[in-house]
């Protein structure tokens, strides 16, 4: 911008500057020309009364001299002799002379005038007075040099001036930019000083506001995650009364142990809603890399934990886990998150008895996570990806957990049709450094 503005201020200042300084030239140089014609004129008609009086060649010598150096000054007298050495051509004086009419003409060497004095006796003498070419532009060069100056200086001032502003516009602008980025990489903090023009200065009043306005919204979030966590405890307390009455029966000890699962994934919501640094989760400064885990490892624990639920539904399910290692950048809690929305949605989206197939992979760099099944499949996959949007009467959060995830870990996720003929969910993690 800065440059943008001084080449304007440049442009401007130099097309006025042209515009005044071509004309004003002209004119330096055509007063220039116009004063020595004008003295060599004063100095010919000074001489006609000497001529009146006397043509002696000798007293026209003297006036030449007292008036003009005498190649300056020429004289033709009635006789046709000179008085010093002429200039003009011969046929213009012979016009001069003949027609007695005044006449000025530009020579190769500089400019010529020539007054005829009538004399008695019908006789004419000739004045001519001579000014070199030096002389017509004499002073010129030196009023254009100064012009130039003036003119350059005029164009300087003009850039420094504009560059001055661009540079106050461009240092807010760029202010107003890092608050911006800051803001959108989670620092709730910044704030920008307006500065600048007064456009920028609202712009930065109303960054301010809006900075205000997402930390109490993000506060009230926050704050309604936790209240509405913690209004979940009363359910789960009727759950731990049940497991009681079921005695230490296994399915006591399943819904004893589904129940401290959930009231430990509650502790955790409530915790991380009312940090501070849980805001920054999504990639604010405060946040702080996972502690990779094995997704073949968890998937393992996952699978075990749903296939009670597959054995009581009569669901027939495969899996396939490689044997390598497949750590990724992603914590323990969230693969098993991750592992429960594929799996569950099974479960909530297939008739009983559906068989599913589960596969952990690794291709090159990248560890893919496969769940198959033989239900209905997904019949508008890019409507199952969006948030809050659900093709089968749940809250429609489930995938887009699992594709966050994905692209939390530089993959991606994609559903397809399975070679069972239900929905196919593909879901790629980036191998960590330590993968091997």
């Amino acid at each position: 911008m800065r440059r943008a503005l001084a080449g304007i201020a440049l442009a401007v200042t130099s097309m006025v500057a042209l515009s005044f300084l071509v004309p004003l030239a002209l004119l330096v140089r055509e007063q220039a020309r116009d004063r020595a014609t004008t003295a060599a004129e004063q100095r010919a008609a000074a001489l006609s009364p000497v001529l009146a009086l006397t043509t002696r060649r000798a007293d026209v010598q003297q006036a030449v001299a007292e008036l003009a150096a005498p190649d300056r000054l020429v004289v033709r007298l009635p006789d046709g002799g000179f008085v010093g050495t002429p200039h003009a051509p011969e046929g213009t004086l012979d016009r001069a002379v003949r027609g007695r009419e005044t006449v000025a003409v530009d020579t190769g060497d500089g400019w010529v005038y020539l007054q005829p004095v009538v004399l008695r006796g019908d006789r004419v003498a000739v004045v001519e007075a001579y000014v070199p070419a030096a002389d017509l532009t004499r002073g010129v060069a030196a009023s254009w040099g100064v012009m130039a100056l003036l003119a350059l200086g005029l164009v300087g001032g003009s850039v420094l001036v504009a560059d001055r502003l661009g540079a106050r516009v461009v240092r807010s602008s760029r202010g107003l930019e890092r608050a911006s980025l800051a803001l959108g990489s989670g620092d709730l903090d910044v704030r920008v000083a307006p500065d600048g023009p007064p456009e920028l200065q609202e712009a930065g009043a109303a960054f301010n506001t809006m900075a205000d306005r997402v930390v109490d919204l993000l506060a009230v979030e926050r704050e309604l995650v936790a209240d509405l966590s913690h209004r979940l405890r009363t359910p789960l307390t009727a759950l731990y009364l049940e497991a009681d009455r079921m005695g230490a029966t296994p399915a006591g000890h399943r819904v004893t142990e589904a129940a401290a699962q959930l009231e430990s994934e509650l502790d955790a919501i409530i915790t991380a809603a009312r940090s501070p640094l849980a805001a920054a989760q999504s990639g604010g400064p405060a946040a702080s890399p996972a502690k990779p885990a094995d997704l073949a490892e968890v998937i393992a624990v996952r699978l075990d934990f749903w296939s009670v639920l597959a054995g009581q539904q009569n669901r027939p399910y495969e899996r396939y886990l490689t044997p390598r290692p497949t750590p990724v950048a992603f914590a323990e809690d969230d693969l098993a998150a991750v592992a429960d929305a594929l799996i569950g949605n099974v479960f909530r989206h297939t008739p009983q008895g559906t068989g599913f197939t589960v596969r952990v992979e690794r291709v090159d760099r990248y560890v893919f996570l496969t769940v198959d099944d033989a239900g209905p499949g997904v019949a508008d996959p890019e409507a199952a990806l969006t948030r809050g949007v659900s093709v089968g009467g749940s809250t429609g959060l489930g995938l887009d957990i699992v594709a966050r995830a994905a692209r939390a870990a530089d993959g991606e996720m994609e559903i397809a049709r399975a070679p069972q003929g239900g929905a196919r969910v593909r879901v790629s993690f980036l191998l960590t450094a330590t993968g091997g």
